[in-house]
């Protein structure tokens, strides 16, 4: 798939087949994660790959809306060293936001959908995923090949009008 074809595809996918992902695939998902943009080429993330399905649904237990990280085909979790301060918080957030983005692109130019999560309870998620007490989980990315239709570019997606968004020059 073309860049902009994965672009305008990608849609949040919270019901999936039961077809596992192939390892290649999600190797390609989790380098495009590895090799996304970073401030000052931090890199603070980790990347936690669950397949085996009781750690999917004891994952899913983290938020009240992952309730599809228990049928996804696989689920990332995106962990950074605790945040010493508020810079550095934000700069860990900035930089799991663009790891996240990057990861489920490349699903889409795979054809596998994907579908974001917050992490509410960090015991469940340290309990299931094992990661140090100096450690948080801040995201689960949850991917699986769609239930209900294949990823294909929306004609049209429900955003705001372009017009609304964009301001040339000023406000």
């Amino acid at each position: 798939m073309e860049t902009w074809d994965a672009i305008r595809s990608r849609r949040n996918v919270r019901s999936y087949t039961d077809h596992p992902l192939a390892r290649a695939d999600l190797e390609r998902i989790l380098e495009a994660g590895r090799r996304s943009p970073s401030s000052t080429n931090w890199q603070p993330w980790h990347f936690v790959v669950v397949t085996d399905r009781q750690q999917l649904i004891d994952l899913s237990e983290t938020w009240r809306g992952a309730g599809h990280v228990a049928v996804s085909a696989a689920t990332v979790a995106l962990i950074g060293e605790r945040p010493s301060d508020e810079r550095r918080r934000d700069s860990l957030q900035y930089d799991l936001g663009q790891a996240s983005a990057f990861m489920m692109l490349a699903a889409a130019d795979l054809g596998i959908g994907s579908g974001h999560a917050a992490v509410g309870d960090q015991a469940i998620a340290q309990r299931v995923l094992g990661f140090p007490d100096e450690y948080v989980c801040c995201y689960l990315l949850a991917f699986g090949y769609p239930d209900d239709r294949p990823l294909a570019p929306l004609r049209s997606p429900d955003r705001r009008p372009f017009d609304d968004v964009v301001h040339w020059g000023r406000w």
